[in-house]
């Protein structure tokens, strides 16, 4: 008897120890060494969208490229639609933070759930093109950005691109503020854009990404926001007949690594990473901005109504936001709104 008694405690902390190493061996840690001493990894990778985006493609290439340049020593699960945080982006995003996975693309948008300085980039009518955005991106401000994703526990690999945010609805072209009174437009859940699309008098939710399409479906909510890639590979054409192309925010994606986990890395496997990841990068952005006028072409044949809004539209709906600029400089902070926001906003 004395025998059992000893004998259960260990066995159940070895189910312990046992359970833990295991936990622990899905969150990036190593799975040994080769044969010349050099670490092996498995790690993970989410993408808030799903496998037909240009971000999972871009994720799964990323992973490809680890694998081979490696000969299999460091692997890379890709997942879509966030399944490691039950669709919710900002917990996925405070799971990278963690280090309850390894890598994920998300947009400055979910960061800015968790601190809104981030939203700074994705302010409304400050960039005309994509190709303004990452000029941004490619001088002071993404050194900001870096500052303050290293704070939060993730290192920055260099951006990729959503591209410009459009805006989908049940009922009606937008053309003016008017347009949008009173419409219930699902936006992420981000404090910028409550408080934009209320100062044009819509009324926003928020809701997981993932319940958007059932929620057109029913009537639950009129409209929402987002990339022509997400717009097309959600399918929301099949629940949504108008599409306005207004390119009211630019979305970058940031391409972040756990920050412990890259500074635990060897340098040749820093090297290694950081390399992969702006190859990454650039295919992504290139991939994204070559299917766009495709998929806008496709969305029209599906049988959206798809107009675009002038410069005087544009202008319009930026001197309905005027007060919104002021607000939000305090919240972005100096070095945010000097890095993104024209004086003249």
């Amino acid at each position: 008897m004395p025998r059992t008694r000893t004998k259960r405690p260990l066995l159940v902390w070895s189910a312990v120890l046992m359970v833990c190493a295991l936990l622990l061996a899905g969150c990036g840690t190593n799975f040994g060494t080769t044969d010349d001493g050099k670490q092996r990894y498995r790690w993970k990778m989410t993408v808030t969208t799903g496998s037909t985006s240009t971000w999972y493609l871009a994720a799964e290439q990323f992973a490809k490229n680890l694998e081979s340049e490696t000969d299999g020593r460091i692997t890379m699960k890709v997942f879509g639609n966030e399944r490691l945080s039950a669709g919710e982006a900002t917990a996925g995003v405070e799971q990278l933070m963690d280090g309850a996975k390894d890598f994920s693309y998300n947009s400055p948008i979910i960061y800015a759930g968790v601190d809104p300085r981030f939203g700074a980039v994705t302010a409304p009518f400050v960039f005309d093109t994509v190709e303004d955005g990452q000029e941004a991106l490619a001088g002071p401000g993404g050194d900001v950005y870096a500052d303050y994703l290293a704070e939060r526990g993730v290192h920055l690999l260099g951006f990729g691109e959503s591209g410009m945010r459009q805006l989908t609805n049940t009922h009606r072209p937008i053309h003016t503020p008017d347009d949008m009174r009173g419409l219930k437009f699902r936006i992420p859940g981000f404090g910028m854009y409550t408080d934009l699309y209320r100062q044009i008098g819509a009324n926003p939710t928020t809701m997981p990404f993932g319940e958007v399409f059932t929620a057109l479906q029913q009537g639950a909510i009129d409209g929402q926001e987002n990339p022509i890639d997400v717009i097309h590979s959600s399918n929301l054409q099949e629940v949504q007949p108008y599409l306005t192309l207004w390119n009211y925010s630019y979305d970058p994606l940031i391409l972040g690594i756990n920050k412990d986990l890259f500074d635990s890395l060897s340098d040749e496997d820093q090297e290694l990473v950081t390399r992969l990841a702006g190859e990454t990068n650039e295919f992504q952005i290139e991939k994204n901005r070559d299917r766009e006028a495709e998929l806008i072409a496709e969305l029209k044949d599906s049988g959206m109504e798809v107009n675009e809004l002038s410069d005087e539209e544009k202008d319009a709906f930026r001197a309905k936001l005027s007060p919104l600029y002021d607000e939000y400089r305090k919240v972005w902070g100096p070095d945010m709104a000097q890095a993104f926001i024209p004086k003249g906003l």
